[in-house]
């Protein structure tokens, strides 16, 4: 089974990472291994240790993907509303429904991958690029607050929302209170 070759093996890697996603999204991180991946990648287990140093490193790039999609997604909802109130609650209202209808990538981007750190000397561009779509949702709600560290807040409460309410941790029937208070109350207008 020899995957096809494209000069620089992009091709190859993209449909690496493109089959890490959808096996772990279907059966989870720990089923992921390379001689499955390699299998239904359709390439050999050498083209695909030649593309990524280890596993790790697939989901480091699936990872990288993940925050470009959640970036995306982020961006289309706060250009789809027209005015400041309705700005964070439409991009927190995306987030979360990136976070909920993608565990696995989910947990690469922020529980396996270290690395991926706005603190980071060097990040990748979607993960800045994430960061950046909530500074912009949040940047008209920071009334004199630093707005980095309002977004860094943000995207703090929106992560452990997340994780508490996958971990079954909060009351299921008040999540649309925590919504409601984390998108209009928390952050109000100036």
């Amino acid at each position: 089974m020899a995957g096809v070759e494209h000069g620089d093996g992009r091709a190859d890697g993209e449909a690496i990472v493109a089959t890490a996603r959808q096996l772990a999204e279907a059966e989870g991180w720990a089923e992921v291994t390379a001689r499955r991946l390699a299998e239904r990648a359709s390439v050999d287990l050498g083209v695909l240790y030649e593309r990524f140093a280890d596993l790790d490193a697939v989901v480091a790039a699936v990872a990288v993907r993940g925050f470009a999609d959640l970036s995306a997604a982020l961006s289309a909802a706060r250009t789809a509303v027209d005015q400041s109130p309705e700005v964070w609650p439409a991009v927190m209202a995306a987030y979360l429904d990136f976070a909920y209808a993608n565990p696995e990538i989910y947990d690469a981007m922020f529980a396996y991958t270290p690395d991926l750190t706005l603190g980071a000397e060097q990040i990748p561009e979607t993960v800045a690029a994430a960061f950046g779509e909530l500074r912009a949702a949040l940047v008209p709600l920071a009334a004199g607050r630093d707005p980095d560290t309002l977004t860094e807040l943000g995207w703090s409460l929106l992560h452990g929302l997340v994780m508490l309410t996958r971990g079954g941790r909060l009351r299921p029937d008040t999540q649309d209170q925590r919504e409601h208070l984390l998108g209009t109350d928390l952050f109000p207008l100036p």
